[in-house]
């Protein structure tokens, strides 16, 4: 007993047949079980299909009684087929009575049938449906046969993915696959935004499945892994690759894997059932997917994110898909990827790009920070979304909340509507605050200051009613472009933003790239901790072409008028005063050339490596104005990459010691008389913003969509007594003390609008 001679090489090309026919769905897969039983040599061959409620439906079936077909149902881990379907393994057994798992459905008339094998069909991992088949005769079926079973369900799986399939579903009901899933995150961003699901690095689609010639399969998946391993060895062996790097971790990974003879054998039995290469590598990661999803050990987890990412890279070589960035898009998209760098995301079209969720990331990431600046939904560490999601699923994400719903359902969809409903009229009522002075109830005056990065952002400060910009990031203007900007391109950008913004000061950051924020048109060399290395002013400093040219693009586009310029990332005072030189030199140049220069040029610092906090003393009489940078600062501080959820999140950044840090600087700033601003993302969140007004910062500059909320705030706030109290607590440095909980007793106390 077994299958037919060359059975499962015969049996692809029948289905293949069967699916090009002009056949109803139905009539479809009535004729597929019976060509699989035919086949298999099996007096019964059954298919259940995964509903979205949960149950396991019986969709066709060659023996059992054909009444009982869209009749017999099993819940998911009940009887045979329900266990294979909730561990995603093959079960074979020669008297399947008498397993404890089995459950007697009498419709069917399954009892003289003992032999029993039922294969899992999966797609990403992901469980549709059970394929069985039976006999009456007592026998186990082996290897072969189950990878024959194995191979046919890897094209059953692509059946049940097609809209063709709609049809044998039952009205009001639908396959799991399809149902609707809330995915948990963090909030990155503020906002709802309903939209089109765009996968960042889409899934390869395979569509030759079936082999027409073995022996030249098996020399094409031979050929593409060799090409995959020399391009691995090659990204190795770079010279700038640092030896304990976490791109060489993963990179070594991949090598593993793609020599792991384990793995490569697999591959090559399912081209000799009689699967293409491609379909073969889908075949393997779509067991191995469904195994290590159903794993607790996080490391195997993590594990499987490099399996992915290595038999895509393998489908790419095999199919010659690679697609790349900035692809047309669809109105209101919603970018879906384990992770990207603000670099990539500039690369889309943003005029339809409404949101970004990532399965990683952390909110103070500068991917974050860029959503942020471009107005866009964020939603970062939502679990395993990429492997559910397809491109074109509706998906509506919840900022605020840090949620993301995946194919809502219509109840889900109007709520949502009605929240969109509702935040434009909050956004209405704050658009009726702007002309209002940004004032306590208790007579301090609060400057709110918007932070961007891009000229299109900027006609929201008539919006808002910010009293400027505190900070513009010219960053991203060279991580957009794809060669480096030259002077005038550089003079533009900057002439047009004070253009827009009138009589309201803007202040222009320096150039701070490097980290994760790479352009690729600069060659920079992989580093252990980037947030720590050849970064921003650091990098200037070097290239001194690079900092000259970006300074004298920005005194050229003052025209004559007032400038503010921050240098970031300063470490030590003669890095300032060495900017400060630059700056000079450029306007005797401008002056040399009989050309504009600004009437008066403000160099600022910015706060946000912890040396600094002992420099105070030989900066400050130096600077013009102090910004803290909160988001960097806070990081070196709690020595916890921000990036990094599993430790960013342990900290409260206006916890005692944080909260310390920032006070000993405001108070060195009204020492010296020198204005100081917060522009780290701490400022635009409510009981933070409260917090750094208790220690006497009274200058925050935030997100546009953070202003009017904060005004709210602000307009309905006595400061005096939060204050006080802030101060005894800082001073008292109980062990146990929340700075946090204690504004939030105020907020009750006060009822603010947080």
């Amino acid at each position: 007993m077994g299958t037919n001679i060359g059975g499962p090489r015969v049996l692809l090309r029948q289905l293949r047949e069967t699916m090009a026919e002009p056949l109803a769905s139905q009539d479809r897969l009535d004729k597929i079980v019976s060509l699989i039983a035919h086949n298999m040599r099996a007096d019964v061959c059954s298919f259940y299909v995964l509903r979205d409620d949960g149950a396991l439906e019986l969709f066709a079936t060659k023996g059992l009684a054909a009444e009982s077909v869209h009749m017999t149902t099993l819940r998911l881990g009940e009887g045979l087929v329900g266990q294979i379907a909730a561990e995603a393994e093959p079960l074979s057994l020669d008297d399947a009575p008498s397993h404890p798992a089995f459950a007697y459905r009498p419709e069917t008339g399954e009892d003289p049938y003992y032999a029993f094998l039922g294969v899992p069909v999966l797609r990403a991992g992901q469980t549709l449906g059970v394929l069985v088949v039976q006999n009456a005769e007592r026998r186990r079926y082996g290897e072969d046969e189950i990878e024959a079973m194995l191979t046919t369900a890897t094209i059953l799986a692509e059946m049940v993915a097609t809209s063709d399939f709609d049809n044998l579903i039952k009205p009001g009901s639908d396959i799991d696959l399809r149902r609707p899933r809330m995915f948990n995150g963090v909030s990155f961003t503020d906002g709802i935004a309903l939209g089109t699901v765009v996968l960042h690095d889409p899934r390869v689609v395979v569509t030759n499945f079936i082999a027409e010639d073995t022996d030249q399969e098996k020399e094409r998946l031979s050929s593409a892994l060799e090409r995959m391993r020399v391009s691995i060895d090659a990204m190795l062996d770079r010279g700038d690759m640092q030896p304990s790097s976490d791109h060489r971790e993963i990179l070594e990974t991949y090598r593993m894997f793609a020599n792991d003879r384990g793995w490569v054998n697999r591959l090559t039995e399912a081209i000799e059932n009689g699967l293409s290469a491609e379909a073969a590598v889908e075949r393997v990661q779509n067991d191995t997917r469904a195994r290590m999803l159903r794993q607790t050990d996080p490391y195997i987890r993590d594990r499987l994110h490099d399996l992915d990412d290595l038999a895509n890279r393998l489908l790419r070589i095999l199919t010659g898909d690679h697609q790349g960035l900035g692809r047309n898009l669809p109105d209101n998209a919603i970018l879906v990827a384990r992770n990207m760098g603000p670099a990539e995301l500039l690369e889309y079209d943003r005029t339809k790009l409404r949101g970004i969720v990532l399965e990683e990331g952390g909110a103070t990431a500068h991917v974050a920070i860029v959503a942020r600046s471009l107005g866009l939904v964020a939603v970062g560490q939502a679990q395993s979304i990429v492997s559910m999601s397809e491109t074109g699923d509706d998906i509506i994400l919840d900022g605020t909340a840090g949620t993301a719903h995946l194919r809502p359902t219509p109840d889900i969809e109007q709520t949502y509507i009605d929240k969109v409903r509702l935040s434009a009229k909050r956004r209405a009522h704050y658009a009726a605050l702007k002309d209002l002075p940004s004032v306590t109830k208790d007579g301090v005056a609060v400057t709110l200051l918007h932070n961007s990065g891009l000229v299109a952002d900027l006609p929201m400060l008539d919006d808002t009613g910010a009293s400027g910009v505190g900070l513009f990031r010219t960053e991203l203007q060279f991580m957009i472009a794809s060669k480096l900007p030259r002077l005038q391109e550089q003079v533009d950008l900057y002439a047009e933003a004070m253009r827009i913004a009138g009589t309201r000061p803007i202040v222009f950051r320096l150039l701070d790239i490097g980290g994760d924020k790479v352009v690729p048109y600069l060659r920079s060399a992989a580093e252990e901790n980037p947030a720590m290395g050849y970064r921003s002013i650091r990098l200037g400093l070097d290239r001194p072409g690079l900092l000259r040219t970006q300074v004298r693009a920005l005194l050229i586009a003052a025209q004559g008028n007032p400038i503010k310029i921050l240098v970031p990332m300063v470490t030590e005072t003669f890095e300032f005063r060495r900017t400060r030189l630059i700056v000079t030199k450029e306007m005797e140049r401008l002056r040399r050339a009989d050309q504009l220069v600004p009437s008066r040029v403000e160099l600022g610092v910015m706060v946000e490596v912890p040396s600094l906090l002992f420099e105070l003393d030989q900066l400050l009489p130096e600077a013009d104005f102090v910004s803290i940078g909160s988001n960097d600062l806070v990081q070196f501080l709690t020595a916890s990459d921000r990036a990094n959820p599993r430790v960013s999140s342990k900290y409260d950044a206006i916890g005692l010691p944080r909260l310390r840090a920032f006070r000993h600087v405001v108070d060195a700033a009204r020492r010296y008389n020198v204005p100081i601003t917060m522009c780290g993302e701490l400022a635009g969140r409510p009981v933070e913003a409260l917090a750094l007004l208790a220690i006497g910062m009274t200058r925050l500059s935030m997100s546009p969509a953070s202003i009017g909320p904060i005004k709210e705030m602000v307009l309905n706030l006595e400061l005096g007594p939060i204050r006080q109290a802030v101060s005894a607590a800082l001073l008292d440095g109980a062990d146990g003390v929340s700075v946090r909980s204690l504004l939030e007793e105020w907020i009750d106390k006060q009822n603010l609008p947080v």
